[in-house]
C-alpha cells in the first residue's frame, strides 16, 4: 500500500485482494477529501439542474456501505437511521434529508459507517476470500460473490466521486485527483 503520507495509494504490484481493497480505499479517501471541512452551506451547493449535494452524497454513500456489508453480505437488517425510513414514500431520502442534517452529523455518519464497513470486509476476506458467496441472490437463486460486492461498491464510488469533483469545485475551487500527501479528514 501507500506510504504513511499516502496510505490510500493502492499497491504498485499486489494481490487481487490488495488491488481491489486499495482501489476502494483510494476512492473512499478521494471522496472524503472532496467533501471534507465544509459548513452546511457548502454541503448544500448544487451544480446546474442537478439536485445532488456533497451532504447528500455523504449520506447516500453511508447508506450504500451499510447495505453492502449488512444486508447484501450477510443478510442482516440495516441499522439506524436507515431502519426507520419509509423508502416507499421517499426513495431518495438519503439525498433529500441531508439538507436538514448538520455537517458534524453527516461526517460522523459516513466516518462511522466506513469504519464498520472496513471491519466487516476484512473479516469476510479472512473468512472466505473474494470467491465466497454472499447472502444477496438474483431472482433465479444465483448468489453473488464477495468480489462482485466489492466491484459494485468501487463502481458506486467512482460515479459519485466524479460528482463530488464537480460539486467541490463549485464550492471553493478545490480540484485534484488525490488528496495532498499527509491529508487527514478534519471534520
Amino acid at each position: 500500500m501507500g506510504s504513511s503520507d499516502t496510505p490510500w495509494e493502492p499497491p504498485i504490484a499486489g494481490t487481487e485482494v490488495e488491488h481491489l481493497v486499495g482501489a476502494l480505499e483510494r476512492l473512499r479517501t478521494t471522496f472524503r477529501w472532496k467533501a471534507d471541512d465544509l459548513d452546511s452551506a457548502g454541503l448544500r451547493v448544487r451544480v446546474g439542474a442537478s439536485s445532488l449535494t456533497l451532504g447528500g452524497l455523504l449520506k447516500h454513500l453511508a447508506r450504500a456501505e451499510e447495505q453492502m456489508f449488512s444486508t447484501k453480505l450477510i443478510g442482516a437488517p440495516v441499522g439506524p437511521p436507515w431502519d426507520t425510513v419509509d423508502w416507499g414514500a421517499d426513495p431518495d431520502w438519503d439525498f433529500t434529508s441531508a439538507a436538514d442534517d448538520p455537517p458534524e452529523v453527516l461526517y460522523a455518519l459516513w466516518d462511522d459507517t466506513i469504519a464498520r464497513s472496513r471491519a466487516k470486509l476484512a473479516a469476510a476476506l479472512a473468512d472466505g476470500g473474494l470467491d465466497q458467496l454472499v447472502h444477496l441472490s438474483w431472482p433465479d437463486g444465483r448468489r453473488l460473490s464477495l468480489r462482485r460486492l466489492v466491484c459494485d461498491l468501487i463502481e458506486e464510488y467512482g460515479r459519485h466521486t466524479g460528482h463530488a469533483d464537480l460539486l467541490r469545485e463549485a464550492v471553493d475551487g478545490r480540484v485534484g485527483e488525490d488528496p495532498p500527501a499527509g491529508w487527514r479528514a478534519r471534520s
